[in-house]
């Protein structure tokens, strides 16, 4: 099986424009290796891995874009994008009923969600479910990681709304949105997803390809409590989300954080990863993370909880993209950011940050994280010619983590 969460990401790269079938949730995609991990509830076989693109870090087709300074001290690397392992309850699933158009009562409190990742080298989109009529939003972080800028659309009206990251928590693949401006939202259905039982007929509601009109996939629920380990194609930065809602669903690539209702119409989950038979590419699987455990991780967001495993708002932002390997030597600066305006260059070697001293770039990285877009900090940088530098900007706010 190849597995991936489903989204789309399009980059735009100094050759042109770029494409490639991927992990996560919208429109234009990033594969991403799957391994094997706990094994399903009634079942012998084991559940399926996956990720959500870290656009900000990963890359398509060898093009590293890499994370450019904020929570990201990476050094730009990246690959194609990976293939799965084996799921042998997805392979006993039948082929799946494909998707319809969903009806305008499916709709109801669900939001087109389009993202502008690296600062203009790409696009993705996936979907979102209304949690108030003032413009909560709850979606996958996957489907925000990475994203410079986010709009969202109304399915119900076709009003576009810009959005800010409230939170998120990748570890639950879990994201909170504020949309500017909105009022007089339809919201989301929610149900009860203790209520659901293997057998139970299920719908997905998403952003299926970022094609026109919105899909309905429809299906049972095949198996309840899955572990899925994800990890990034290289097979590292692995994360585990357990307790997922699996389902003979035909969850395609825009699906994510979009609902899974119930017979009556209810949300009982939401969407966010899918299993591809490789030889045939048909989706074999949907999971779902159940409502009730994404609505209380969203219910800590937007209380303001910082912790382990939830972050508030988007980084603290730099601009630089340091060297491959350990140094903090920049490769390259993001125009029009504090890296910019401080007059950082590729080739100079990061010595300082607020006062504190960095060798490394998980030492930038820490540096940074604990600081706010809005915040003053000192850096102190070696130029290629060995004189040093001091100077001191305000930190702009990151992509999406």
């Amino acid at each position: 099986m190849t597995y991936s969460n489903p989204r789309r990401l399009t980059r735009i790269a100094a050759l042109g424009v770029v494409a490639a079938l991927a992990a996560a949730a919208g429109a234009g995609l990033e594969a991403h290796a799957a391994a094997p991990s706990t094994a399903a509830v009634g079942s012998t076989a084991p559940a399926s891995s996956y990720r959500g693109s870290g656009a900000g870090s990963q890359s398509v087709a060898g093009h590293g874009y890499g994370g450019w300074g904020g929570r990201y001290g990476y050094d730009g690397s990246g690959g194609a994008g990976g293939s799965g392992g084996s799921d042998g309850a997805a392979a006993e699933t039948p082929a799946l009923q494909p998707a319809t158009q969903a009806t305008a009562a499916q709709t109801v409190g669900v939001v087109d969600i389009l993202t502008t990742v690296d600062y203009g080298r790409a696009e993705a989109a996936g979907t979102g479910i209304v949690l108030t009529s003032n413009g909560r939003v709850l979606t996958n972080n996957h489907v925000i990681d990475g994203a410079t800028s986010i709009t969202a659309v109304d399915l119900n009206t076709g009003r576009r709304y810009g959005a800010t990251v409230v939170g998120d928590s990748p570890t639950n693949d879990v994201a909170v949105l504020q949309l500017k401006g909105a009022s007089g939202l339809n919201v989301a259905p929610l149900g009860d997803s203790d209520t659901v039982a293997v057998g139970q007929s299920v719908t997905g509601v998403g952003n299926a390809s970022n094609a026109p009109g919105t899909a309905a996939a429809t299906g049972k629920v095949t198996a309840l409590g899955q572990s899925i380990t994800a990890t990034d194609e290289d097979s590292t930065d692995a994360e585990q989300v357990t307790g997922l809602i699996r389902t003979s669903t035909d969850i395609q690539p825009g699906d994510s954080g979009g609902p899974l209702l119930s017979s009556s119409g209810q949300v009982v989950g939401m969407d966010t990863a899918a299993a591809t038979d490789p030889r045939t590419g048909a989706t074999v699987a949907g999971y779902a993370i159940p409502i009730d455990h994404a609505v209380a991780v969203a219910d800590q967001i937007v209380a303001g909880v910082s912790s382990s495993t939830i972050q508030q708002g988007v980084p603290a932002f730099l601009g630089v993209q340091l060297l491959p390997g350990e140094s903090t030597t920049i490769q390259g600066v993001i125009p029009d950011t504090a890296a910019a305006r401080l007059g950082l260059a590729p080739g100079d070697t990061i010595t300082e940050i607020g006062g504190q001293a960095v060798s490394s770039q998980p030492e930038v990285e820490t540096a940074l994280t604990v600081r706010r877009p809005g915040q003053q900090v000192s850096v102190g940088w070696v130029d290629a010619t060995g004189t040093a530098h001091h100077g001191t900007v305000t930190l702009g706010a990151g992509p999406a983590a």
